[in-house]
């Protein structure tokens, strides 16, 4: 049946502003103010002593010197991620093509995988606890989730499946039928509430003291999150539906879940006194 109510896609042009052979995109934009505020809130998360009793973590500065490693293991990462598990056949026939962001195609995944690799290498470097940093990361990490999904809307890519509620999408390139707009969906999950989750656990329970737990609950929470948009949101036409329902998105997400969900249930047992140290 036809959507009685179908909202119009926003004509907003994906190019900010261009001059000459610069043009700074949204999606651009998005991963710039994401890194930023996420840095901004680790380093309130730091400077807040009530969290920690004493516990070691990261100094504001060791954090600021961090910020170029995680950015480059969230592009590095997101790229490679995007070029292996979502589109190989494609970048072995076209090598050249495989480290052009500018042209599209990322993998949360992949930018995860980076991020951990870049923060394992920063903690050995400096000599910091490496749970803790993977918890300041987990609680920021929703902040840059949000725009990112934001910026997927305004693309008009990702788009979701077929639908009938007032709130879909006709999205430009997608048909003329209407649509989720599952990109705002995974905002809100990954992102808005995500978010809140992580910072109620840290504020409340105050369980940056239990280094680990909240890099657990940040994995699971997007796992599931993810895999929830999944059933909304359409599958790469290259890739398509793996088996049933299973996609790609659900497939890569399964082991962050159960990893997620290992490593809350092991930092929760380890007395504080071995946590912090």
């Amino acid at each position: 049946m036809p959507a009685v109510f179908v909202l119009p896609f926003p004509a907003i042009d994906p190019v900010i502003i261009e001059v000459g052979p610069f043009a700074l995109r949204w999606y651009a934009l998005a991963y710039i103010v994401g890194i930023i505020l996420a840095w901004r809130y680790m380093r309130a998360l730091v400077l807040n002593d009530r969290l920690w009793n004493g516990a070691k973590r990261p100094s504001p500065l060791e954090l600021d010197d961090f910020v170029l490693w995680g950015t480059l293991g969230i592009i590095i990462g997101g790229r490679l991620g995007y070029v292996l598990f979502y589109n190989s056949a494609y970048y072995l026939s076209n090598p050249g093509e495989a480290l052009a962001i500018w042209s599209g195609g990322m993998s949360f995944h992949g930018g995860f995988a980076g991020t951990v690799i870049a923060m394992i290498l920063f903690a050995w470097r400096r000599g910091l606890p490496v749970w803790t940093l993977f918890d300041l990361a987990g609680c920021a990490a929703p902040i840059g989730l949000f725009f990112g999904r934001v910026a997927n809307f305004i693309n008009a890519e990702l788009w979701g499946r077929t639908t009938d509620v007032p709130w879909a999408f006709v999205f430009p390139g997608a048909g003329p039928e209407p649509r989720h707009p599952s990109q705002l969906y995974e905002a809100a999950l990954e992102g808005v509430i995500l978010f809140l989750v992580l910072r109620f656990l840290s504020h409340r329970f105050q369980l940056l003291k239990k280094p680990g737990f909240l890099a657990g609950a940040f994995a699971f929470g997007y796992g599931i999150g993810r895999s929830i948009a999944e059933f909304y949101r359409v599958p790469d036409a290259h890739i398509g539906y793996l088996s049933g329902f299973l996609t790609m998105g659900i497939l890569l997400s399964l082991p962050m879940i159960l990893a997620g969900l290992a490593l809350m249930i092991w930092a929760s047992r380890r007395p504080l006194k071995d946590a912090a140290a």
